[in-house]
Parts: C-alpha cells; structure tokens; sequence
C-alpha cells in the first residue's frame, strides 16, 4: 500500500534511504496543470481541464477527496473517499466490509493553490472494506452547498463507467500537496498484497511514482475533471504479493511482479450503491461493492 506517513517513514529509514527526492519539499511544489498536446488541426480533441488541489482534503496520514455521484444533491452531506487502509481504526480484515460505523475524523480541505481553507469533520465512516477494493467512505457534518457558500470549493464528480486504458490521469495527493501526471497504462484482474486481493486494479505508467501518504488522492480523468479512481499502492521492493509489494494475477493464475509500479482501485462501481440522500443502500440495482 502507498503506506500511510508514519509507516512510509519507517520503511525508508531501514531501507537506509532518508529523505528522498519524491518526499523534499512538498508545500513549495506549485499545482500542476494538464501539459498541452501537441498541435493537432486536423483532428477533434477535447480539451483537457485544469486539475488542482480543489476538493480534495488532506487527513492525519493519508490524501482523499470530497465526492458526490452523478445523482447527488447540493443539500446532501458531504461525502470524503479515501482508503479502506487510510480507516482510523486499522486496516480491515480480509472478508470485513464496515458500514455505519461513528467516526469524528478531521479533514483538512484545500483550495485549487493547496492552501488549507476549513477543516470538516465526518460522523460516519458510510462503508470501508480492503476486501476486492480499497475504499473507506466517510459522511461529513455539513452539505455541499454550505461548503461551496463558504469556501468556493466544489466536489469532485465519480465517474460511473469504466475508466478506459491510455487516458490521461491525474492523481491528486492533498497530503502532500503535489500532483502526479500519467496515464492509465491497463488493468490488471487481481491485484495481491499480502492477505488482500483486489479486483479489476487499475495500473499507471511510471511517471504516476507515488509514495507514502498519497494513499487515498483521487484520480482524476483529465479531459472530464472526473474521478476514475482511488490510488491505493505500488510495488516498492521487487518482492513478490507481499505487502507494499503487490503482485499481478491473471485470469489463468499467473503472477508478474513489477517493481516501481503504482495503482489505484476503481470507483466507477461506488455510484450505484447510493441512493436519494447520499445514503448507501447495497442492494440497490447495479450495486456490486461487497457486503457486510
């Protein structure tokens, strides 16, 4: 897992490696925006849309997002996504999926420059689970429109269908206030990390070089500005489905390893669990995250 910042600390002081490029300096790094294309006249792109730190949030050990669904509304509670690992209570087991679980965790929400405007708090972890995926849901004390009355700031939109291979992508840390620019490079059928197993993975290119603490950041399609999904972690070391080295399997079982790669976990599934309200419901139609 893109381990949260303790542990991430930890890991690089045995391995004897100290402050890294990647971790110096964070908070100068000045937002990224999408790179332009080369000259096209002939050809009908859409345009990319400017990716920054608006909507995301910045928690204790971990980066995440305030989202909403293509069917939310301005008065629903405000929702944050972020990593079943990044849970405050632990990572859950194997086979465990949380729901309505009272939480009273902060997040740090930031503006489009990564400043720091307002802090929310949740009063519900919604659902959390490691189990085919990696996401924790947590339910906010305030509503959208008071956070756009407030702040200005809107959330970020999820997707709701596949994300597709060789988009451009984005994925936005809060915690460390940096962007990683790259493209979905494939998807990989189950992705093993010591006892958990994830489904349908998705894989970056190498430029996506995350770290500890960048566990939970959206990722973000950068021609819709959507969220495709949630970072999750990388192969660190070359070891082979052990934990913060996950390995790839494939439909026939057979496994490939590739050190320095990074990958997220799908969101495009979360939608059709919620219903009028934000509120879950898993077994509504279409819902297929796993159950309690």
């Amino acid at each position: 897992m893109n381990k949260p910042l303790l542990a991430a600390l930890s890991s690089l002081a045995i391995a004897g490696l100290g402050a890294t490029p990647a971790i110096a300096a964070p908070h100068t790094a000045a937002p990224h925006t999408a790179a332009p294309h080369a000259a096209a006249p002939h050809t009908a792109k859409a345009a990319a849309v400017t990716v920054n730190f608006a909507g995301t949030v910045s928690l204790s050990n971990c980066s995440g997002s305030v989202i909403r669904f293509p069917n939310s509304a301005d008065t629903d509670p405000a929702l944050v996504l972020t990593n079943g690992h990044c849970l405050e209570t632990g990572f859950p087991e194997p086979g465990e999926v949380i729901t309505g679980q009272s939480s009273s965790r902060t997040f740090g929400l930031l503006n489009s420059a990564g400043t720091k405007v307002a802090t929310l708090r949740a009063n519900q972890v919604v659902y959390s689970t490691m189990t085919d995926t990696d996401v924790t849901i947590y339910r906010t004390t305030t509503t959208y429109a008071a956070i756009r009355s407030s702040y200005g700031i809107s959330p970020l939109t999820v997707q709701d269908t596949h994300p597709v291979a060789g988009t451009a992508i984005k994925v936005v840390s809060g915690y460390w206030k940096r962007i990683y620019s790259c493209n979905v490079d494939g998807f990989v059928y189950r992705l093993k990390e010591g006892d958990w197993t994830w489904k349908d993975s998705l894989r970056y290119t190498s430029a996506c070089d995350t770290i500890g603490g960048t566990s939970g950041s959206p990722v973000i399609d950068t021609t819709t500005g959507k969220v495709v999904a949630v970072n999750n972690t990388g192969n660190e070391d070359g070891q082979r489905c052990t934990e913060n080295n996950p390995c790839e399997v494939d439909a026939n079982g057979n496994v490939t390893v590739r050190q320095g790669i990074n990958y997220a976990e799908e969101t495009y599934n979360i939608p059709a669990c919620f219903t009028t309200g934000n509120k879950l419901n898993l077994s509504a139609s279409g819902c297929t995250l796993p159950k309690p």
